[in-house]
């Protein structure tokens, strides 16, 4: 246990174009031994204790914060990050022999835009040029100069949907002690192609980015001094300079040669640019379709309004559609905690008028006042089905809803959650006894994380265009910062 190690968590995914901000308030958080607790769990940061716990380090566990995704953070969240990481892990009065972080990657505060760039560039400061950095860091991570040369071995995640985060967690954590252990003093080299795809365009399971993945593992096995090679898909909902994909490579070997390796990545994902931007169709085309299918479920996805991505989960946009289209055993999940606290003296059996959903973006069309019976209501807390959810990458494996109630709207069954959560496990809809598989069509508030869980069920998939925040057509945001050109914005 000679190996004295801090390890620290920040994860929030920015989306910068919508209104308000994450406050402190909003992020979980963890300090110091409150760390080790995650052991056992299913999230990155268990991936990292339960690897330290093996290598016999002197942990110096500091904080984690993660939050949902959503609008700007307050610079005192990221100030609260600093103190708290500043003042745990500079009491030891000792050497530091690495650091090992579990980061998100695409953070945005009130008056940073590159979050895990300025604050790696301070823990550089703080630990010395020479202790390692390593961790990990998301699929979607807007990758920059700044965080590339303030570290030595940031690894992303392979999977969209994210199975595999626990796992790369862990993968860092053995990198760090390599280095540890033999000196070693690697390189992170980065190469941007100025390309920006919607979250719908970055399922690893479909071009481009299985073709990248790919090539990224052939650039490995071809080039031993070349520790790991990561291909970031980005967060196009974020705007900063360096938005959009990247490429990152951690080599022992020449900064030139192994640029001109990541450039080869480059040059393959702006040919296959425009498989990355996918559009999607009207609602009303979709649900035109559903007079083809005897059985279900239909899953119907709303990328406009992907919880994942940092939208409200408040649009009605899909629940008016299928109403006007009457569509019968059909069900939605709607982020609307108003209406549940409307709903707390209503009886289950009742009926009562209620607003439903609309609020939180000035995209949605406002809220849609309906006749509902309450069905059920409960506390929202459920246990993961898949421990290899893209969930269990943000909470590990107990998940909270809030408050939640289920409303029925002719043939529509409405969740309706206090707080807003990512459709990635069939154990939200289970929870709250509705059986996904007897459902001829569930509307779905995702882009891709949410196939791992409904493919296996599904007899067909769709993805709609519906008023929201998260667009898949990017020409629709007001970008001021991002570097241009940049495709698809520009020629």
């Amino acid at each position: 246990m000679d190996k004295r190690v801090i390890i620290a968590g920040l994860y929030h995914e920015t989306h910068t174009f919508l209104e308000g901000a994450t406050t402190l308030e909003e992020f979980e958080i963890r300090s110091g031994e409150d760390l080790i607790s995650a052991a056992g769990d299913a999230s990155p940061l268990a991936g990292v204790v339960e690897a330290a716990a093996e290598a016999q380090w002197n942990t110096i566990p500091t904080v984690d914060m993660r939050a949902r995704p959503g609008p700007v953070v307050e610079d005192r969240a990221v100030d609260f990050f600093w103190n708290e990481f500043e003042s745990r892990s500079m009491r030891v009065g000792r050497k530091i022999d690495g650091v090992l972080l579990v980061l998100h990657g695409a953070m945005v505060s009130q008056s940073l835009d590159d979050v895990e760039g300025r604050l790696l560039a301070r823990i550089r400061n703080a630990c010395g040029r020479t202790t390692p950095i390593c961790g990990v860091v998301d699929l979607h991570a807007n990758f920059t100069a700044q965080m590339a040369q303030n570290s030595e071995g940031l690894l992303a995640y392979r999977h969209n949907p994210h199975t595999d985060a626990k796992a790369c967690a862990r993968e860092a954590a053995f990198l760090l002690d390599r280095l540890m252990r033999t000196g070693e003093k690697p390189i992170t080299v980065w190469d941007h192609p100025r390309i920006v795809w919607p979250p719908t365009g970055t399922s690893t399971a479909a071009e481009p980015m299985s073709y990248l993945e790919s090539l990224a593992r052939e650039i490995e096995s071809a080039n031993k001094e070349i520790l790991a090679v990561n291909v970031f898909a980005g967060f196009g909902f974020a705007d900063i300079p360096e938005t959009g994909v990247s490429f990152t490579a951690i080599t022992l070997g020449a900064a030139e040669k192994t640029l001109a390796e990541l450039r080869r990545l480059s040059k393959a994902a702006t040919e296959k640019k425009e498989l990355g931007n996918r559009i999607d169709p009207p609602v009303a085309e979709v649900l035109r379709e559903l007079t083809r299918y005897r059985e279900g479920p239909i899953i119907i996805t709303e990328p406009s309004d992907n919880v994942g991505g940092g939208a409200p989960g408040s649009g009605n946009g899909l629940l008016r559609a299928l109403l006007e289209h009457s569509v019968e055993n059909a069900a939605v999940v709607i982020n609307d905690p108003e209406a549940v606290g409307l709903l707390k003296k209503v009886n289950s059996g009742e009926t009562i008028s209620l607003p439903i959903g609309g609020k939180g973006s000035h995209l949605y069309q406002g809220p849609l006042p309906l006749e509902v019976e309450l069905v059920s209501r409960s506390d929202g807390r459920f246990e993961l089905e898949d421990r290899q959810s893209h969930l269990a990458s943000m909470w590990g494996k107990t998940i909270d809803m809030g408050a939640c109630a289920v409303v029925r709207c002719k043939g529509i069954r409405i969740l309706l959650t206090s707080w807003k959560t990512p459709p990635f496990d069939l154990g939200q809809l289970r929870s709250q006894g509705l059986r996904p598989e007897s459902l001829f069509v569930i509307g779905v508030k995702a882009a891709v994380a949410h196939q791992r869980a409904y493919a296996p069920i599904a007899h067909a998939n769709y993805s709609v265009d519906t008023p929201g925040p998260c667009s898949s057509n990017l020409k629709g945001f007001p970008y001021r910062k991002l570097w241009r050109p940049t495709y698809p914005l520009d020629n």
